[in-house]
């Protein structure tokens, strides 16, 4: 509920819990539920952005938003999923900003899903590591050293993946 409420109201500090809830509950269970109840909360959020603001901000900002309408016309989802596999690209903010497109409902629940589960995975594991903890020593086991430079690396990798695709996608 907790995940589902500070998604839904755009307020930072999640990983922290998924984290605490990985080392707590243990991996398929905090999986299964902070992965639903964030994309819960993002969908809210940009519902709350679509019937709110969308069509007031379209209007005072539509110079600015052309680059994001233009990314949703021409890729759709595709777009839509590149940015959630962008950590620097906060997540509230694609929430926000995908309210007030044209993205379909649907579309931007099931791809928000995928999109976050990569790192919500990562993060819940990361937590499920620091429950295994007998000693402060054990924080440099190959476990946590894994999972933190997956936290690390897992952008890297997907920013190369996506950038091939794209190149592929171009040469067809």
């Amino acid at each position: 509920m907790t995940i589902f409420l500070l998604t839904a109201l755009s307020v930072p500090g999640i990983t922290t819990i998924i984290v605490a809830g990985g080392a707590i509950f243990g991996f398929p269970l905090t999986l299964l539920i902070t992965s639903f109840a964030d994309t819960f909360g993002s969908t809210t959020a940009f519902l709350a952005s679509r019937y709110l603001f969308g069509n007031r901000l379209q209007v005072r900002y539509n110079d600015r938003l052309q680059v994001i309408n233009k990314g949703v016309d021409q890729e759709g989802a595709f777009y839509l999923f590149s940015l959630r596999l962008m950590p620097f690209f906060p997540c509230f903010l694609i929430n926000l900003l995908m309210g007030v497109t044209s993205i379909r409902i649907t579309t931007f629940y099931w791809v928000t899903q995928g999109g976050k589960l990569p790192f919500t995975a990562i993060y819940v594991n990361a937590g499920t590591q620091f429950g295994n903890l007998d000693s402060v020593f054990d924080i440099f086991s190959p476990g946590i050293i894994l999972s933190f430079a997956l936290i690390g690396l897992f952008p890297l990798i997907a920013k190369k993946s996506l950038q091939r695709f794209k190149a592929h996608k171009k040469i067809k």
